[in-house]
């Protein structure tokens, strides 16, 4: 199984591909998607270009998001909203299921504590993925966080 994991944004977005082969986890890739300061159509319009220019070179058997949880910054939360609805909009367009992990469910399956710290979390992604530094910004290691807590707790068929 393939999963593309996406931190949701609008000024940066991150994302995370990896292929889980029974317990195994590989990593395929992982970046960070950027959007000036420009109109919002415009910069919902990268997101979305981006996202399916990402399907479409690494085929992901699913989508998995982190829940946007915000409570003081509303303004900033209906944007990220929009940013993440163009990131469903392409998983629909490619016929890909999509899944959506609260933080306290990524920091469970990643590190095993709910209320684990980003350091913690950046720490065990690193371990489970076999890489030689920890993904950078934090918004590359949080979207293979969820990546890998999709492929912790999928029940997709595995990738032959």
């Amino acid at each position: 199984m393939r999963i593309l994991g996406i931190d949701p944004g609008l000024e940066r977005i991150g994302y995370g591909v990896v292929d889980r082969n029974g317990s195994r986890l590989n990593t395929i890739a992982y970046g960070l998607i950027e959007t000036p300061r420009i109109n919002l159509p415009d910069r919902v319009r990268i997101v979305h270009e981006s996202v399916l220019q990402i399907i479409d070179q690494h085929q992901p058997d699913a989508i998995a998001t982190e829940r946007l949880l915000f409570t003081v910054n509303k303004t900033n939360a209906m944007d990220v909203a929009k940013s993440l609805g163009v990131v469903l909009l392409a998983s629909s367009l490619r016929g890909l299921p999509w899944a959506e992990y609260s933080p306290p469910e990524v920091k469970q399956s990643v590190v095993g504590i709910g209320n684990a710290d980003k350091k913690q979390v950046q720490f065990m992604v690193t371990k489970l993925l076999n890489l030689e530094k920890t993904p950078k910004p934090d918004d590359v290691a949080d979207a293979l966080a969820v990546a890998i807590t999709h492929a912790f707790r999928s029940r997709v068929p595995l990738r032959a």
